[in-house]
């Protein structure tokens, strides 16, 4: 089952500083959490961005799992060459409710990571073969990208955006569930509205979308 993690604010640790962890910062990045990356060797990448204070880097060799009560995370991703390390990690990780994933091991970790085709960080499409092969999602990635982009226009992320608006003035004006569902469908079938996110004038979509929820009866 795929599920797409709220990550913001959380604490992830990354155990490692090779081209696998670099792999599993680069998706995490954009999510807004605190990453903090333990490894006595890293990439040129990950010095990046612990001088950018993107994240925390602590240079240190992990032989146990003390770190664990030391840094409290939510999320611990192991990326180490040592696959003892790494399972005795999953092992203490689990029994501490902490949701963990080891490079070496996606069997037992508790996510996987898709391929993601990504649309102005507006629309996810994730190829997933559940861990079996991730060479094959980024393979399938590859291959379905280009028809995406054809189908998914600019048209289709200004709507998203405009929609998110809507939505949200809507909580504030429309008491019932049913009754802003059916003004955030009369907003997407708007051709004014349509017209106005085709013509790049976001702006005034937006005031159009919102005097359509004020005015809502």
């Amino acid at each position: 089952m795929i599920v797409d993690l709220n990550l913001q604010g959380k604490s992830v640790v990354v155990i490692g500083g090779g081209n696998e962890a670099q792999k599993r910062i680069n998706s995490l990045i954009k999510e807004k959490c605190n990453i903090t990356v333990i490894s006595n060797k890293v990439t040129p990448q990950i010095n990046k961005f612990a001088k950018s204070n993107k994240i925390q880097l602590k240079k240190q060799n992990i032989q146990d799992t003390k770190f664990i009560s030391k840094f409290k995370p939510d999320i611990i991703i192991t990326t180490t060459n040592d696959k003892r390390l790494n399972q005795k990690i999953i092992n203490s990780g689990k029994k501490k409710r902490i949701i963990t994933y080891s490079s070496d091991n996606p069997d037992e970790s508790d996510f996987s990571n898709p391929a993601v085709i990504d649309f102005e960080k507006m629309i996810q499409i994730a190829i997933f073969t559940g861990g079996k092969s991730p060479a094959m999602s980024k393979k399938l990635k590859r291959k379905s990208e280009e028809l995406f982009r054809k189908i998914i226009t600019k048209e289709d992320i200004g709507q998203i955006k405009i929609q998110k608006i809507a939505r949200d003035a809507a909580k504030e004006r429309i008491p019932t569930p049913i009754e802003r569902k059916a003004c955030l469908r009369s907003i997407m079938a708007d051709n004014e509205i349509d017209q106005l996110i085709k013509d790049s004038q976001m702006k005034k979509a937006e005031k159009r979308a919102i005097t359509i929820v004020r005015n809502w009866k």
